[in-house]
């Protein structure tokens, strides 16, 4: 069973931590997806993803995350579509706004398969994490 829940961290600015516990596949991937809509629409501009309780992801999943990145970098604009693509062939584009930490072993296989390491941020501490937020 695939639960969510969300906190909000205030300092500099707000960051909205999404607690993901259990699988994201193809049987729950539009309530993953529905839960990250809503949490943009309620105002989250950076999002920390936290899978510590999430064994296994499917492209279900990555692709309601690949979503998420979409709707906030609208909101962000911090890049144009060819510079984005420039910055990512070269390695240099991370993400501002969305991170996520604490992947197991097969989830962050997954990301690095699917490459989302190329611009999704990957942490092992979530102090870490919530500071590399600009």
């Amino acid at each position: 069973m695939l639960e969510m829940t969300s906190s909000t961290q205030t300092g500099r600015f707000p960051i909205t931590i999404i607690r993901v516990a259990g699988n994201v596949d193809t049987s729950n991937y539009q309530t993953f997806q529905e839960y990250l809509n809503k949490q943009v629409a309620d105002g989250a501009r950076r999002v920390l993803l936290d899978f510590k309780r999430t064994g296994r992801i499917t492209s279900a999943g990555l692709r309601a995350i690949h979503n998420l990145f979409h709707a906030l970098r609208d909101i962000h604009k911090d890049a144009d579509d060819d510079e984005l693509r420039k910055l990512m062939s070269a390695g240099a584009y991370k993400a501002p706004y969305l991170k996520a930490v604490y992947l197991s072993n097969e989830v962050a296989e997954v990301f690095r398969l699917a490459g989302f390491e190329i611009y999704i941020e990957i942490f092992d501490d979530e102090e870490a994490a919530l500071n590399s937020f600009r």
